[in-house]
């Protein structure tokens, strides 16, 4: 079995947090320079081994990691995980709730990088049966096999017409792939971000990706192919209680025109319309996406009440 690398790099991180706290101030203060210009970053004392340096350095292992599936791999080049964890903020000591994983695309890369210093949970929804209980036992059966990387996750199941998916204020970042349509169909989603916010920290962050609808569609247009409009996405976080932080083009794709006979699903990876056309559908590539990241406001009433 490989032998883990993330666990070195965080001890490393350690000892070398720990030799700074030794230097003198007096080096700080010397090595501060006397004015900054206007396009100067502040906190040049920040050395380049800095926390976002080195979360970098631990997603590169995981993204390489010999243990994740080929064919999940191949679709990095759309899905670009790397810049879309670091937009969201991630750090390998965090607690991070990933919902509705499906098949584990953003797990073989989450549950490693967390599995040290971190902590990742699997929220599934509850499912006796169909698409859902198939993704559940395949995700437990991944886990199962592989406890090196995979050993410390968890997972905590939910019912989506009254999601609970932890204790309140336990989680650092939490985290859904284009699972928000879904839930827009379902007329779950309202509750769906309620119960993101509840068990958010003051301070914590809602990552949220999904396939986006053209400026100006309105979701009863659009909602049953798969696509939304980002300002109803939005509206659901907010009306949470969540802040909207920032919006990314990260997951951009200019080549998707969301007119397809079987909507969204037309595009890889699914190819809904098997052989027919299948190389046009492959050039356009997967869907475009929006990137959204919110916060859970510290010292607001609303972040108070969900104490």
């Amino acid at each position: 079995m490989e032998k883990n690398r993330i666990g070195k790099r965080t001890r490393l991180a350690t000892l070398w947090l720990a030799s700074l706290c030794l230097l003198p101030l007096a080096a700080f203060a010397q090595a501060a320079p006397a004015t900054t210009s206007a396009d100067q970053p502040a906190d040049e004392l920040v050395p380049p081994t800095s926390a976002s340096d080195f979360t970098s350095s631990q997603l590169d292992d995981a993204l390489a990691g010999s243990w994740r599936t080929a064919s999940f791999r191949a679709r990095d080049v759309y899905r670009h995980p790397k810049a879309t964890l670091q937009f969201f903020g991630i750090r390998p000591d965090q607690t991070v709730i990933e919902i509705t994983p499906g098949g584990g695309w953003y797990s073989e890369i989450l549950a490693p990088l967390l599995h040290d210093n971190g902590h990742y949970i699997a929220a599934v929804e509850k499912a006796d049966a169909g698409e859902a209980k198939q993704d559940h036992d395949a995700l437990h059966t991944k886990f199962a096999v592989d406890s090196a990387h995979y050993g410390k996750a968890q997972f905590v199941e939910f019912d989506p017409k009254a999601p609970v998916f932890g204790a309140p204020n336990s989680a650092d970042l939490v985290l859904t792939f284009r699972n928000v349509h879904n839930w827009v169909m379902a007329g779950t989603a309202p509750a769906m971000f309620k119960a993101f916010f509840a068990v958010l920290r003051p301070g914590g962050v809602l990552g949220v990706e999904d396939h986006r609808a053209s400026d100006g569609a309105a979701l009863d247009s659009v909602k049953a192919s798969g696509y939304l409009p980002t300002s109803y996405v939005e509206k659901l976080a907010t009306d949470a209680g969540f802040r909207l932080d920032e919006s990314s083009e990260i997951n951009a794709n200019p080549k998707d025109t969301k007119n397809y006979p079987k909507g969204v699903w037309t595009l890889p990876p699914t190819l809904a319309l098997g052989e027919q056309d299948k190389a046009k559908y492959h050039a356009i590539g997967e869907s475009d996406r929006m990137t959204l990241r919110f916060v859970k406001p510290v010292g607001s009433a609303a972040a108070d009440s969900a104490r």
